[in-house]
């Protein structure tokens, strides 16, 4: 997840089926003030978080190392893992694991609430206007006026990734830092952990460069569009035409949806992590900065590796995203089956 949520179950109310479409609405709309369904939901978003990082972070750190390191320094993914494992150990894959196992739990929670908030706001107040459906792609295949389109479901998801930005920017930042620093011996690392490089950071360069490369968050994070909007196709298509049952069929839908997502925000996501790792410079002392901007970024992974340095490192975070994200949704309907 990089950065990335549970969708909303069926237990969560009446409203809200598995795809998180409305149901139930054909005499009036749900009050926007359902308490209940948004202390569910941040509640069983930081047991997804949770779940997720067990299970994701290596793979994540795998991607980071591949994404930044200079070329012929792994050969490949099983290369930079066995490197990985034979220079540091096993707690090298877990390497810069705190700041998202606090962020991830605050940031799916976040997630979680606000895209739940933004799907009701949506079908209340834009989808629910017949002059706006009609104009919608592919309403017209989900003629519905009580249930969010697909399309509606992906402007929610960018919606909420822009929000939670706010919380995965300065996470994310600490983390690839942390990341892609090699040395086995901790005295030889510029930072002794998340607390020590947050320290540093800020006392050099303020807020601002804790939060450094949050527009390349936010536009990486817009391509929840594609998440969420093709967890509602699936969700739609196998409900439709197969006979899981809703556990199932959120556990492969969502799996194959955060695929989807990263088969198309992946190169956004290799220029984000150029810039967080990149030197900040100064009294740091970690090196001199390259880019000032987004667009520096990018530019300089085209001179170095051509299109393909875009995909660099894609292979552990496509393996990752289905197995981290079916965990997630493990723990996260378990959570609200449980919870009162």
């Amino acid at each position: 997840m990089s950065s990335s949520a549970a969708p909303v179950p069926s237990s969560t109310t009446s409203t809200i089926d598995a795809s998180g479409s409305s149901q139930n609405l054909a005499k009036a709309p749900p009050p926007v003030g359902d308490s209940k369904r948004n202390y569910k939901g941040f509640v069983a978003g930081v047991f997804s978080g949770i779940a997720k990082l067990s299970v994701g972070h290596p793979f994540d750190t795998v991607k980071v190392r591949l994404q930044t390191s200079k070329d012929g320094h792994f050969r490949g993914p099983l290369d930079c893992v066995m490197q990985t494992v034979r220079k540091e150990g096993i707690s090298g894959l877990y390497k810069g694991a705190t700041p998202p196992l606090v962020g991830w739990m605050v940031m799916d929670s976040v997630m979680l609430g606000s895209l739940t908030l933004y799907r009701r706001l949506l079908l209340e107040n834009v989808f629910s206007k017949p002059s706006i459906r009609a104009i919608t792609p592919f309403a017209k295949y989900q003629p519905d006026p009580h249930a969010l389109p697909s399309f509606g479901h992906g402007i929610a998801g960018i919606m909420a990734g822009t929000t939670v930005s706010f919380i995965a920017a300065p996470v994310e930042h600490v983390k690839a830092r942390l990341q892609i620093q090699y040395a086995a011996d901790k005295s030889k690392r510029l930072y002794s952990g998340p607390i020590d490089c947050v320290r540093r950071i800020m006392g050099t360069h303020g807020i601002t460069g804790l939060y450094r490369g949050l527009c390349a968050t936010i536009f990486f994070r817009s391509f929840f569009f594609f998440w969420w909007g093709s967890y509602d196709v699936l969700t739609r298509m196998m409900k439709e035409r197969t006979n899981l049952s809703a556990p199932a069929i959120n556990f492969w839908a969502g799996g194959i949806s955060a695929q989807v997502f990263w088969l198309t925000s992946y190169p956004s996501d290799v220029v984000k992590q150029r810039l967080m790792t990149d030197p900040m410079g100064g009294a740091l002392g970690d090196g001199q900065r390259r880019f000032r901007w987004w667009k520096d970024a990018a530019v300089a992974v085209y001179r170095e590796r051509g299109w393909r340095g875009y995909w660099r490192g894609f292979v552990p975070c496509f393996l990752r995203a289905f197995p981290a994200n079916a965990m997630a949704l493990v723990a996260f309907e378990g959570v609200m089956r449980w919870l009162p």
